[in-house]
């Protein structure tokens, strides 16, 4: 089990690119001058479409809106209007101020995966090591490991998911130029966003003590089942079932505010 890592937000459209261009030809051989080829006209595929946007932010009024930095310069504005919303001034303390839209960006798009980029996560460990019961035969993850999230969610509890969602779109040309840096460059950044919303609203709310192994340094869930969830849903059950519940509430209004695209 990789070490804590809190989600903050939490493109899925695949790109189909094909047809090759066959060319025939035919020949006609005799015993005197060959005769010249019939080259025919290559014949095209239909063109694929691009990729369809499925869940679009709405567009900026720039007349009204500051001009956003450049990505490379975006940390401190990007930085004051996260700590300025009101109930997120303790995000200050949670947040790496580097590199913030890029690590958001990573980290967003690997929560589904089984893997987060420790190094590119865009807020710090969260204090202390994870809380087990029991003995090494039969170790269980401790209820008291949820107090670690505490302040965290919290934090997440008192943000209005508005005023958030309102930083989201007005920066959303840098998540987006992000993503598609990061190797996306036909994908839809949104997208991927209600796509991890989803996996993480899937996380099964199980009743009980959680089993824990310990292979080598790393925790593992002891049930298969649990062990081959995402990275990210394999998060929520480690911040224990009453956090869980808190931030499926937040994620199901974060999702319902991104599909009702309102400015």
């Amino acid at each position: 089990m990789p070490s804590d890592k809190p989600i903050i937000w939490a493109a899925a459209a695949a790109v189909v690119v094909g047809g090759a261009v066959f060319y025939y030809y035919y020949h006609t051989a005799s015993t005197e001058t060959p005769a010249a080829a019939a080259v025919h006209p290559a014949v095209l595929p239909p063109a694929e479409p691009e990729p369809a946007i499925k869940h679009p932010v709405p567009a900026a009024n720039t007349a009204a809106a500051a001009p956003l930095p450049t990505l490379a310069d975006s940390d401190a504005a990007i930085h004051s209007a996260l700590t300025g919303v009101s109930g997120a001034a303790a995000l200050e303390k949670f947040l790496v101020p580097q590199n913030i839209v890029r690590h958001i960006v990573v980290t967003v798009d690997n929560l589904p995966r089984k893997k987060v980029a420790l190094e590119l996560r865009p807020l710090k460990p969260t204090p202390g090591h994870l809380v087990t019961a029991g003995t090494a035969d039969e170790m269980t993850l401790s209820a008291q490991n949820a107090a670690r999230y505490a302040p965290f969610v919290d934090l997440v509890r008192n943000t209005p998911t508005r005023d958030l969602v309102a930083q989201y779109y007005h920066f959303y040309p840098l998540f987006q130029q992000a993503y598609e840096n990061l190797g996306y460059p036909t994908q839809y950044f949104n997208d991927r966003v209600i796509e991890v919303i989803d996996d993480l609203l899937m996380t099964p709310d199980v009743k009980g003590p959680i089993g824990l192994t310990q292979p080598n340094v790393m925790y593992q869930y002891a049930d298969p089942r649990l062990e081959a969830l995402s990275a990210g849903q394999k998060t929520l059950l480690r911040m224990g079932p009453e956090n869980e519940a808190a931030l499926k509430v937040k994620l199901h209004e974060l999702r319902d505010a991104l599909v009702a695209r309102k400015p």
